[in-house]
């Protein structure tokens, strides 16, 4: 009997001293996160692509021929020169315009006081203001 209450004794002390080990203290420092922070701005930009030359020899040949089908003599000389002349500029802005590029900057602030910029192709469902963590190198939205 006695080494039944002995080991109910040992038991409830065990069970009570485990309750209290899990208990964390009132004064623990909080847990940081350190790639959680807060999304200061989101931007939109887009970059003109740069030309290679390729629009503005074909943009050149084309308003060259098309000038050409112009006037006659003097006048069909400086057709052909004005339509060259023309479709070069435009070609090259044809070419640049079709390599243009488009994307999205999310600018963070994280909880440690440092600041990073995320580029994303389409647009982010992230606001000014909402709270995320890098997860991966990308964002994650946190629960509100």
């Amino acid at each position: 009997m006695k080494r039944v209450s002995l080991i109910s004794a040992a038991l409830f002390a065990s069970i009570l001293s485990a309750g209290v080990a899990a208990q964390a203290p009132a004064n623990a420092p909080a847990v940081v996160c350190a790639s959680c922070g807060v999304v200061t701005s989101v931007r939109y930009v887009e970059r003109k692509g740069e030309g290679t030359g390729a629009g503005a020899v074909v943009g050149g040949v084309v308003g060259g021929v098309l000038g050409h089908q112009l006037g006659s003599g003097r006048g069909n000389t400086a057709a052909t020169i004005a339509g060259a002349g023309v479709g070069a500029y435009a070609g090259n802005e044809v070419e640049k315009n079709a390599k243009k590029k488009s994307y999205y900057v999310i600018n963070v602030q994280l909880d440690n006081g440092t600041r990073r910029s995320f580029t994303q192709g389409s647009n982010p469902p992230f606001r000014e203001g909402d709270r995320i963590k890098i997860v991966d190198g990308r964002l994650a939205l946190l629960a509100k």
